[in-house]
């Protein structure tokens, strides 16, 4: 529930999905997963203008703006690992391929691209695969004097798991339990069966791992140049 631009990152994530049409949405809940809960039962008050009337215990909403969105929360467990989580929403997925994504990052990533990608291979799972951004500064040198800073280019060539998935609801046959994580059980063995396919994503992606992350994220927002901002 960090905040960007004074909505929590969950929020943008699920503006980027809505924005390509998908808007029901399945969120694994954790460790004080009711702070998520309270955020989306009282979404409304986020965005209104309203009055109180404290003397009779109501309240006017006035301007209310909403989402088309259809939002499921499940308590998956403070323990549970990513794995876990998706195995245990399972009753809350239909059978058809579904999004799946972490909590953690954005992306101008196109979904509705992705999405035709994974229904044309036909294999089970989709991963995009991205360049991890630079993390460090790279200093270029005349001699032993610096004559630029730069912000380093992102990665050296090689590509990461970009946590933007489509899935066949099968893979979930995968996890055994609570506590499977996803990225070192289920995604190996769809790999070693050829069962996972790279979605190669080119454009922006960051995580938010760091204050650093966070910081940046905030300052794409503030300035009007967030990448992710598709909506």
């Amino acid at each position: 529930m960090v905040e960007v631009g004074g909505f929590p990152i969950i929020w943008h994530i699920m503006k980027i999905y809505a924005a390509h049409g998908v808007t029901d949405f399945v969120i694994c809940l954790g460790y004080k997963g009711y702070v998520i809960k309270e955020f989306f039962a009282n979404y409304f008050l986020h965005s209104a203008d309203v009055t109180i009337d404290l003397s009779r215990n109501a309240m006017e909403v006035h301007q209310a703006k909403c989402e088309p969105w259809k939002v499921t929360l499940v308590e998956t467990g403070a323990e549970a690992q990513t794995g876990g989580r998706l195995r245990a929403v399972r009753s809350h997925l239909d059978d058809e391929p579904f999004c799946f994504t972490y909590g953690d990052g954005v992306a101008d990533i196109d979904v509705t691209a992705e999405l035709a990608f994974h229904r044309a291979h036909g294999r089970k799972a989709t991963i995009a695969a991205v360049a991890p951004p630079g993390r460090f500064g790279a200093l270029e040198f005349d001699g032993d004097k610096v004559v630029d800073f730069k912000e380093k280019p992102a990665g050296d060539g090689g590509l990461i798991n970009g946590g933007f998935f489509v899935l066949d609801p099968s893979v979930i046959d995968l996890i055994p339990c609570a506590g499977t994580i996803w990225e070192s059980g289920p995604l190996e063995t769809l790999a070693r069966q050829g069962e996972l396919v790279a979605f190669r994503h080119s454009g922006f992606w960051q995580p938010m791992d760091t204050l650093r992350d966070k910081q940046l994220l905030d300052r794409l927002w503030a300035e009007g140049s967030a990448p992710w901002k598709c909506w």
